[in-house]
C-alpha cells in the first residue's frame, strides 16, 4: 500500500531563495505550455498539443534557458504531466455535462509544489544516512535540513516540495507492506454526524463538536480586517497575509488532529463502523433567490442569513475530513466501514419502527408518537445507521 509522509523542511536563507525560484521557473514552465496549448488550439487548424510534443521540446528549452537547466529534467516533466491532467479533467467534464473550468494561468500565489516522479531522479531522500540530522538532496538546491518527526516506512516512490505561507514541506510517498490488521474486539457502532455534538454513536457516548473555526473567528477577522486596510504590494501587507496564513494553518491542523484521534479511537474498539453517506456539498449549497412578483427587481426573504451560518458550522465540523481519515485508517486496520442512506435515521423509531416528522419535536428530543419510546434523536440516528449498515454487510458478504 502507499503511505504518504509529510515533513517541515529546515532551509537555510540560501536555500530559501532557490527554493522560490525552482517554483518560479516551474511556474513560468507551467504558464508557457498552457499559453502554447490556448495559441494552437486558436489557430485556424485547432490544432492539439500533447504532453508527448511539449515534453519533446524541453531538451530545446534548456539549451537555450540556462535558469531551466539547472532543475531536474524529470521534475519539469511532471508539471507538464500536471498540465496535461488539468486538460484531461476539463475534457471530461465538458463530456459529462458538467462546468468546464478551463486550466487557468498560475500566480506565485496558485502555484507551490513541485513534484520528483522517482527518488534518485533529481531527487535523493535521507541524503546524509551517516549524519543524525535528515536531509533530502534536491537538483540545483543542495542538501536541506528535516525535520523527520517520525520514521518513513516502505521504500520512498516520489518526493514533493511544497511552499505553505513561508514554510517549506518535503512530502513522500512510500510503497510499504499492508500492515498487520488489529485484533477482533466482537464489537460494532452506528455514529451519526452533527453540528452541536461532533458525532454521536449507537452506544449513547458523543463527541464534542471543538469548534475550532469558531473559536479563531475572533482572531481571523480581526487579521482580515487589518489586511484589507494595507496597501497592495506592500511590505505591511506581506506581514498581514502571512499572519492570516497562520491563524488558518493552524485551525486546519487542530482539526486534522482532532479528526485523526476520533477516527483513531473508532477503530481500536469497533470491528465495522456504519455511518450517514452524507452529500456534504449539497447539504452546503446556497439557498435559491425567490423573487418579487410585487416588487419588480426585487426578492423575498430566503433563509440565506441563516443558511450561511449553518454552512460555516458544517464546514468547520470537517466532516468529509473526518470521513475520508476514518476510511484509510479503518483499511490499514483491517476493519470494515460502511455508509449507508440516512434519510429518516432520526425520525425511525428504533424499538417499533414507526417513522414521523412528529417523533423529532425537537433537535435533541426523540418521542415517538406510537409507542412512546423516548431518547436523545442523534442516538437514535445512530442506532438506525448501525441497524442499515449491518443488514447491508450482511446482504453483501465478502
Amino acid at each position: 500500500m502507499i503511505r504518504a509522509y509529510k515533513f517541515l523542511m529546515r532551509p537555510t536563507i540560501g536555500q530559501q531563495g532557490v527554493l522560490a525560484a525552482m517554483l518560479r521557473d516551474h511556474r513560468t514552465l507551467y504558464n508557457a505550455a498552457l499559453q502554447e496549448r490556448r495559441d494552437a488550439y486558436r489557430h485556424a487548424s485547432k490544432t492539439s498539443v500533447t504532453y508527448g510534443q511539449q515534453s519533446g521540446q524541453l531538451k530545446d528549452i534548456r539549451g537555450f534557458d540556462p535558469d531551466h537547466a539547472r532543475w531536474s529534467f524529470s521534475s519539469q516533466q511532471a508539471t507538464l504531466r500536471r498540465l496535461d491532467k488539468a486538460f484531461a479533467a476539463f475534457f471530461r467534464r465538458v463530456k459529462a455535462g458538467e462546468t468546464p473550468g478551463y486550466p487557468r494561468f498560475r500566480s506565485n500565489k496558485r502555484f507551490d509544489t513541485v513534484d520528483f516522479p522517482k527518488d534518485g531522479d533529481g531527487c535523493r531522500w535521507d541524503s546524509t544516512p551517516h549524519d543524525p540530522v535528515t536531509r533530502v538532496r534536491l537538483q540545483g538546491v543542495g542538501h536541506v535540513k528535516v525535520h523527520q518527526h517520525r520514521p518513513v516506512v516502505g521504500k520512498v516512490k516520489t518526493i514533493s516540495v511544497k511552499r505553505e505561507g513561508r514554510r517549506w514541506y518535503v512530502v513522500l510517498t512510500a510503497d510499504q507492506a499492508p500492515p498487520e490488521p488489529l485484533p477482533p474486539t466482537g464489537d460494532v457502532v452506528g455514529i451519526d454526524m452533527g453540528i452541536a455534538n461532533f458525532l454521536a454513536d449507537s452506544n449513547g457516548e458523543f463527541v464534542a463538536n471543538p469548534r475550532h473555526g469558531q473559536r479563531a473567528a475572533a482572531k481571523l477577522e480581526a487579521a482580515q480586517q487589518a489586511l484589507s486596510r494595507c496597501k497592495r504590494g506592500s511590505k505591511r501587507r506581506r506581514k498581514a497575509v502571512e499572519t492570516v496564513a497562520r491563524l488558518h494553518r493552524k485551525v486546519r491542523c487542530q482539526r486534522l488532529d482532532h479528526a485523526h484521534k476520533t477516527a483513531l479511537d473508532l477503530v481500536r474498539g469497533n470491528d465495522f463502523i456504519a455511518h450517514e453517506d452524507l452529500k456534504i456539498r449539497s447539504m452546503s449549497k446556497a439557498p435559491a433567490p425567490k423573487p418579487d412578483a410585487d416588487r419588480p427587481g426585487g426578492f423575498l426573504p430566503n433563509g440565506a442569513s441563516a443558511k450561511a451560518g449553518l454552512n460555516r458550522s458544517i464546514a468547520d465540523a470537517g466532516w468529509g475530513v473526518f470521513l475520508a481519515i476514518l476510511a484509510a485508517k479503518a483499511e490499514g486496520a483491517g476493519r470494515v466501514v460502511m455508509a449507508v442512506e440516512p434519510r429518516n435515521t432520526s425520525r425511525r423509531c428504533p424499538a417499533c419502527g414507526h417513522t414521523a416528522k412528529e417523533n423529532r419535536p425537537t433537535q435533541e428530543k426523540f418521542h415517538c408518537v406510537s409507542c412512546g419510546q423516548t431518547a436523545h434523536a442523534d442516538t437514535v440516528g445512530a442506532l438506525n445507521v448501525l441497524r442499515a449498515g449491518l443488514v447491508r454487510r450482511d446482504a453483501n458478504p465478502a
